[in-house]
């Protein structure tokens, strides 16, 4: 399949190529924006007479060969003024002004050739780009994949609603299913593909712009996404000296300080840059209090035209207290009070502060050095080596509280009105229910007798356990843990391109190493003396344990201390290898054929559960793709494409690995991904549209799940083959109707669907085959996003440099997340997944800016979000269907555990530039 596909790509792009043609003359510049002294990314340069032209990458820089020694280009961008510019000869125009807009935010030293940028009119793939203006000015206090709602098929909420805790779908795929790529290199988790955005506080500080690749997208990457690649330029060297200082407030004490200062590039080619920022607020969720710090270096150097240095180090660590116990919708009524959409369960206070069961804490720098190598005029060399340490994890409750009436705060298998009718916890729940943490610390205490067990050195203390009962150890209490996912991780990129003429040819490699640490520490012992761990099966009666660990991003988080419950570790080592083919004719064809293959290989290793096996065997694992694309430009308004592809996935870790053990999984199988998609593009004065259709099928996805075989007997079905296919039509516009006023629209319409029913093979305990067993997905819908969205935003600076601007989001067919393996679905008749109700959104904002004395500007803002405090529903992760009993909130049963929207919220920010 693989080999028909290459063929195939290459034999079009070799067809449509008619004609080869040496340029004459070298144009180059950097295209600014007036209103904020910024680049301009994505702007189109044309020579003036003919259909050559070119766009400006993420930094406004661009590079024209024309066939000509002298003449004009036009400079233009929907909504901006255009510029004619005369050249004569190789000509340098430094940097271009044009008004008006929004931009980019630097020009840093070294081109991080590593970074796949899709191209406008070249790139045949279907592409969203948000400005560093944009994110500045917009994003304040919300989360910062939330930036990205406003483009076609994504679908970001912000979960529980703790800072950092959002996620992202893009096409109906979930963050495993997307890569995400930070100035070209993957932050994807390597054992379970998740990206935890809290890792990422300070993006929205340090981000030069977005680029949202749906589907195959533009990554030389060994293994691209599935539904589609998110690519952030971060700040890195800046060539201007200079500075800002930035400062925003918002809803719930929300306050964030950045300051940032560039020293320039001095005669020998150095320059460096630094940033320091720092947040705090309240959170809109009860008891969601959270800070932190973000921190950016970066050094260039750049000796001569043929080599490009750039080091930078950066990273956010912070600490947030979490919503993570799912509530009912009949839970938020019953106990959120006037606005119920804030009720937490799993906060309180402690000694008059704020206090909470749930404390997720992450430090995340990663030091990169990016190294450009001009070779020769058609041979240039892009390398990025890297490497990363993060260290915390979150914090959760410890011990069998649900032993004592007094403490047994959480509920399990029901929801909390159903808890809380039981008079479960509430000897420590205040009149609000927040949690009275001084005294569960005191009904600790109080049923713990001192310890009179063998070990001398503890004698007369009050010791707790989650299981142990023996000589006084009291096992029905709750303490604090921290549960630790550290890491190290190591990387390099490297991709050698060679250009002549229309042709391009590349190839690169993808080296990675990485190792995480997964283990459990005493971090609040409550009131108590001590723990009794039992849970390392190398010591057979078990240890005391009296020290604890803080639950804070710049202490030491324990990796070489004592543990409880598990210690092991997770070794992924990854090679990758890509080659490209393209061509452009800079003027009507550009074609690219892509091909990547990596080699994954897993070890696991395990200190406390499996003495005799601590070390599984290395399990290998190779995978890769093929893709390629054409992109026609019809004439100067409209332009085709199409792109189509196959990707063999390798599994993750925990799929290599089940039930957290040892052995490897013998029935182990590469997803398959089919990717097509077909795109058409206008561009005229005053309106730019874009139109795609695609379709993406995920197939050979392996679920295994427990199953009841009567008579108290149980067993495990293996479901092998589960296949998904993601279809839809997208629709993005960008229209200037006056100089001042611009509009842009959005709409995606998906039909996101399980296609088969899926046989199992069923064993027993002993693992003999006993018979079979079927999922009745066919039709079933995917969940968890939006399937129908779309958005209408106007921006209109009313006189100069004072703009308004709002947004109205529609979001529906949503259906609630769910597992495939869920056991309604082993019924034929199952009614499939539930419908949420469908709802939208209205923002809007306000932002000047002024001059005050030479290049020193003022810019203020204030936005508004959910203006008009719409109540909906964002997410469920229960699929509960209506009977004739059910109580009912907008038609879905209220016992559905589900995540209400944000209500409104506001910000409002000034930034100084000097």
């Amino acid at each position: 399949m693989i080999k028909k596909l290459t063929q195939f790509v290459f034999i079009t792009a070799v067809f449509l190529i008619t004609s080869v043609a040496l340029g004459q003359s070298t144009l180059s510049g950097t295209i600014m924006d007036a209103d904020m002294n910024a680049p301009l990314p994505g702007a189109n340069i044309i020579e003036k007479g003919t259909s050559n032209g070119t766009t400006s990458d993420f930094d406004g820089n661009f590079t024209l060969t024309t066939t000509a020694t002298s003449g004009q280009i036009v400079i233009s961008y929907v909504g901006y003024t255009s510029v004619t510019l005369n050249f004569n000869g190789d000509t340098n125009f430094g940097s271009i002004t044009i008004t008006p807009g929004n931009a980019l935010d630097e020009v840093v030293v070294t081109g991080v050739g590593v970074i796949d940028l899709a191209r406008e009119r070249e790139t045949p793939v279907a592409v969203s780009t948000i400005r560093a203006s944009e994110i500045q000015n917009k994003v304040g206090n919300m989360e910062f994949p939330e930036i990205m709602n406003t483009t076609p098929s994504v679908y970001a909420t912000k979960d529980g609603g703790g800072y950092g805790d959002s996620r992202i779908n893009v096409r109906g795929f979930d963050q495993r299913n997307l890569a995400i790529v930070i100035n070209g290199q993957p932050v994807n988790d390597m054992e379970n593909g998740w990206v935890y955005w809290s890792n990422w506080a300070g993006l929205s500080d340090i981000a030069s712009g977005i680029q949202i690749q749906r589907g195959l997208g533009a990554s030389k990457l060994a293994v691209p996404s599935v539904g589609g690649t998110i690519t952030v330029v971060t700040k890195t060297t800046e060539k201007s000296q200079g500075g800002f200082g930035a400062f925003t407030a918002g809803n719930d004490g929300y306050l964030k300080k950045v300051v940032g200062y560039n020293t320039g590039t001095n005669e020998k080619g150095w320059a460096s840059s630094v940033l320091l920022g720092h947040w705090n607020g309240d959170g809109y969720v009860d008891g969601t209090k959270g800070e932190g710090y973000t921190y950016l270096f970066s050094l260039g150097y750049k000796p001569s035209e043929t080599h490009a240095f750039n080091f930078t180090f950066t990273g956010a660590g912070q600490w947030h207290h979490q919503r993570s116990t799912w509530l009912s919708i009949r839970d938020h009524f019953n106990f959120g009070g006037d606005d119920f959409r804030k009720f937490n369960a799993d906060w309180g206070y402690k000694n008059g502060e704020e206090y909470s069961i749930r404390r997720n804490f992450y430090n995340k720098p990663i030091g990169t050095l990016n190294w450009d190598w001009n070779i020769n005029d058609k041979l240039s060399l892009s390398s990025s080596f890297y490497g990363s340490w993060g260290r915390g994890g979150g914090t959760g409750a410890r011990g069998n509280n649900f032993r004592n009436s007094d403490i047994d705060l959480f509920p399990f298998n029901r929801d909390f009105t159903d808890h809380v009718a039981g008079g479960n916890g509430m000897a420590s729940r205040n009149d609000d229910y927040s949690i009275d943490f001084d005294n569960v610390m005191a009904v600790n205490r109080a049923t713990t007798n001192p310890y009179t067990g063998p070990n001398s050195n503890y004698e007369g203390l009050l010791i707790g356990s989650n299981g142990f009962r023996e000589d006084e150890v009291n096992r029905a209490i709750l303490i604090r843990r921290a549960s630790m996912n550290s890491h190290n991780w190591y990387g390099a990129i490297s991709n050698l391109k060679y250009e002549s003429g229309f042709w391009t040819l590349g190839g690169g490699i993808d080296l990675r190493t990485y190792t995480g640490y997964h283990y459990r520490v005493l971090n609040d012992l409550m009131g108590l003396d001590g723990y009794y761990s039992t849970g390392n099966r190398n010591l057979v009666n078990g240890v005391i344990l009296t020290e604890t660990t803080a639950a804070s991003p710049f202490k030491d988080t324990g990796i070489a201390g004592d543990k409880i419950d598990y210690y092991n570790l997770g070794k992924v080592n990854w090679f990758g290898f890509n080659g490209i083919v393209e061509y452009n004719n800079e003027e009507t064809l550009s074609a690219v054929l892509q091909a990547g293959l990596s080699n994954q290989t897993y070890q696991r290793i395990d200190y406390f559960d499996q003495p005799n096996n601590v070390e599984s065997d290395k399990e290998s694992i190779t995978g890769g793709y093929v893709k390629g694309g054409a992109n026609y430009n019809i004439n100067d308004y409209h332009n085709v494409f199409f792109n189509i592809g196959v990707i063999s996935k390798q599994p993750i870790f925990d799929a290599v690995f089940p039930n957290f053990a040892n052995i490897v999984n013998e029935d182990l199988v590469n997803e398959k991904i089919f990717s097509f998609e077909l795109g058409y593009g206008f561009r005229g004065s005053n309106l730019s549209a874009n139109l795609n259709l695609y379709s993406t099928s995920w197939k050979d996805r392996f679920i295994s799940r427990g199953i009841d075989l009567g008579g108290g007997v149980d067993g495990t079905a293996n479901f092998q083959g589960v296949k998904q296919l993601h279809q839809g039509i997208e629709l993005d516009l960008n229209y200037r109707p006056l100089s001042n006023l611009r509009i842009d629209g959005m709409l995606s319409i998906g039909n996101w669907r399980y296609t088969d029913d899926v046989e199992a093979s069923v064993f027993d305990d002993n693992q003999s085959l006993i018979g079979t067993s079927t999922l009745y997905l066919k039709d079933v819908k995917v969940g968890d996003a939006a399937q129908f969205t779309s958005n209408l935003g106007v921006d209109w600076e009313i006189f100069e440099r004072f703009r308004v601007n709002a947004n109205w989001r529609h979001a529906a067919n949503l259906y609630a997340d769910f597992n495939p393996d869920d056991s309604i679905f082993l019924d034929e008749d199952n009614p499939g997944a539930i419908e949420l109700p469908s709802y939208s959104l209205f923002d809007a904002g306000v932002g000047y800016g002024f001059d005050l004395w030479g290049d020193t500007t003022l810019y203020l803002r204030a936005n508004i979000n959910n203006v008009f405090d719409t109540e909906y529903i964002a997410e469920s992760n229960s699929n509960i269907h209506t009977t004739s009993s059910s109580q009912t909130y907008k038609g879905i049963d209220e016992t559905n555990y589900v995540w209400f929207g944000f209500g409104r919220t506001w910000n409002i920010s000034a930034r100084f530039n000097f």
